[in-house]
């Protein structure tokens, strides 16, 4: 009787992290691929306006740290003189922008 618990309760913990995945795609689509790319690689026209990386390569992703990805996401990205260069996401959950997050991670060639 555990292991049918235990393997139920997995199952809703996997199934859950596959949502999260599939809507982390679905936020990244409508919401980041116009500036970053589809593949993460910034180019696009918006993207290569303002400087987009490239978050197909290992070096910009070991750069990326998860704490300030999150930041980002939520409270937007300024550049040093303070000119906002992307807004803050909105309507997304701390889960979906971790997912958000983990999605990106996932650009890594």
């Amino acid at each position: 009787m555990k292991k049918i618990i235990t393997f139920a309760v997995m199952l809703t913990i996997g199934s859950a992290m596959a949502a999260y995945a599939a809507d982390a795609k679905t936020i990244y689509d409508k919401e980041c691929a116009k500036c970053h790319g589809k593949e993460g690689k910034g180019d696009t026209k918006m993207g290569q306006k303002l400087g987009v990386k490239d978050y197909t390569t290992a070096k910009v992703q070991a750069e990326m740290k998860d704490e300030e990805a999150i930041k980002a996401i939520k409270e937007g990205y300024k550049d040093k003189a303070g000119k906002q260069l992307m807004k803050p996401a909105e309507g997304v959950s701390d889960d979906e922008i971790k997912a958000l997050v983990k999605y990106m991670r996932g650009f890594k060639k």
